[in-house]
């Protein structure tokens, strides 16, 4: 059944991802998850014990479309669908979240110099038809970063809100030397995948 509005809610904060679904004609309205004190954040993006990179992020994302579909219920929005999404960066079956320092973002990318690594990007979307979760895998290789260019990068503001400190779309393009996968996914919302989900939970995209 089409959504009388074609409209949806982003429980995300990421600029990228807002970016991404105006490019393929998304309306939304951002519906923020609580992420400070004093009750604490809804959502916990905390790797559990032995927990695997795959089942993190797919947790993760479905927590965060939940938490958000409560909060629009609590609130008494009107009905549409939730989208929420995460993206982490994996090397050596090693997750690599958003660097907290100046020191975090350089260890990482040393880490990510000439090596190959996996992005991986869940996305879940929530509505009163249902619930449509998946995610998807690409591969991202690195050239070899001399000291000075990892110095350098990390003096810029890019690292520190992304997941394994680089961002695809930023300057740091000119490290890549090849990707296997989806580009839009590397940026944090695989557009192809998002397009699928959204169509089931009866948005209309043209």
């Amino acid at each position: 059944m089409p959504i009388a509005d074609n409209k949806i809610y982003l429980a995300s904060k990421s600029p990228r991802r807002r970016e991404l679904l105006r490019q393929i004609g998304i309306d939304f309205e951002v519906l923020l998850l609580r992420d400070l004190a004093p009750r604490g954040p809804d959502v916990t993006e905390q790797v559990l014990p032995d927990e695997l990179p795959y089942d993190y992020v797919s947790r993760v994302t479905q927590e965060k479309a939940e938490a958000a579909w409560t909060i629009m219920q609590h609130r008494r929005l009107a009905m549409r669908p939730v989208l929420a999404a995460d993206t982490t960066v994996v090397i050596h079956d090693q997750i690599l979240g958003k660097p907290a320092d100046h020191n975090e973002a350089r260890a990482m990318l040393s880490q990510l110099s000439g090596q190959q690594h996996a992005v991986l990007t869940s996305i879940a979307v929530v509505s009163t038809q249902g619930r449509w979760h998946l995610t998807q895998r690409s591969e991202v290789l690195f050239a070899t970063l001399s000291e000075q260019e990892i110095s350098d990068y990390c003096l810029s503001a890019e690292p520190y809100d992304k997941a394994g400190g680089y961002g695809i779309q930023g300057s740091a393009a000119r490290f890549i030397s090849h990707i296997s996968g989806s580009y839009s996914g590397i940026m944090g919302l695989p557009l192809f995948e998002t397009t699928q989900l959204l169509r089931q939970a009866g948005i209309h995209i043209p």
